[in-house]
């Protein structure tokens, strides 16, 4: 499978490039299925796990790498396959149900599912509300989630930024986290789901000390978003009445 040539082969120069360094490996349990849950800072997040992990992370990825035409869509569908990666559709809803229960036999095939709680990456550094399908995952299989914290990859890789500058970054895999004997299996409550999410987000946190953020990370950025566009607007009305003001005060010749 490709995802071991990417780490023995191309993962020399990945290291070389992002220095990564990693702390608790033996936290990650040697086999059996498992769920790594992670902070998410940078889309090299998920190169970057691989390469400091001694067991194969399985991932989600968009649909639409999946999803494209002519030799360029079936090589990217066929990259992402070979190296671990299955496709969710992010409209979520029945639509990603599909995803979750790949990912479920995943782990209760005995391997390793990685997963960024929050959802989406972070759009200033801060630790977001967890979305519950790593905790739903963890509680209906029973298998342990292993908090892990990244420092350093969004410098490394900026939003925005193309080809990622040379840097060093850190993993640290913290102790796993176990769901409750009595919560184990069906009969699951919202509030037992919620609550083992907000118990994977305070671990997560316990390692990277970011500052949480009770809301989704994918709200907040909506609401940045349509801040920077009013922000933009404003100021293109405000130079439009500047120079409309400017012309009116220019002497006739």
């Amino acid at each position: 499978m490709l995802y071991w040539f990417f780490v023995k082969v191309l993962g020399p120069l990945a290291r070389h490039r992002f220095s990564p360094k990693a702390f608790g490996v033996d936290n990650i349990p040697r086999q059996g299925g498992g769920i790594i849950a992670a902070n998410h800072l940078s889309v090299i997040d998920d190169g970057v796990i691989p390469l400091t992990s001694p067991r194969m992370v399985h991932y989600m990825g968009k649909s639409d790498y999946f999803t494209g035409k002519g030799i360029k869509g079936a090589f990217k569908k066929w990259w992402f396959t070979s190296v671990g990666v299955f496709p969710v559709d992010r409209a979520g809803g029945a639509a990603a149900e599909g995803a979750m229960n790949t990912a479920r036999d995943i782990i209760e095939q005995g391997h390793l599912f990685g997963i960024h709680p929050e959802g989406t990456r972070s759009p200033d550094g801060r630790l977001y509300k967890a979305h519950t399908g790593a905790a739903r995952l963890a509680l209906e299989t029973g298998c342990p989630v292993i908090p892990t914290g990244l420092f350093g990859t969004d410098k490394i890789m900026k939003i925005g930024q193309t080809i990622p500058s040379k840097g060093t970054c850190t993993v640290i895999y913290g102790e796993p986290v176990y769901p409750s004997k009595h919560q184990e299996g069906t009969g699951l409550t919202r509030q037992e789901v919620r609550d083992f999410a907000d118990k994977i987000s305070r671990a997560i946190q316990q390692i990277t000390g970011q500052e949480y953020v009770d809301e989704y990370a994918q709200v907040v950025k909506k609401q940045m978003a349509a801040e920077a566009a009013q922000k933009a607007a404003d100021q293109a009305k405000k130079d439009a009445s500047a120079a409309k003001a400017e012309a009116s005060a220019e002497p006739e010749l």
